[in-house]
């Protein structure tokens, strides 16, 4: 470590990690599952695209 790098250094390069892209994917391929295949106002649809979010948003 040169004495220009911080100590700590910048977050949010999360975007990058191959565990956030591929759970943006698991979302998005949830989302259309759901609309073609699950009923629009059904609960467990709600509960399928919620989770794949969440998991998007645990990593981020």
């Amino acid at each position: 470590m040169t004495s220009s790098e911080p100590l700590i250094p910048k977050h949010g390069g999360y975007r990058k990690l191959k565990s956030f892209q591929v759970a943006q994917l698991v979302y998005d391929i949830t989302v259309r599952f759901c609309d073609r295949y699950v009923d629009k106002y059904s609960r467990t649809r709600d509960q399928m695209v919620q989770a794949a979010r969440s998991g998007v948003q645990n990593i981020a």
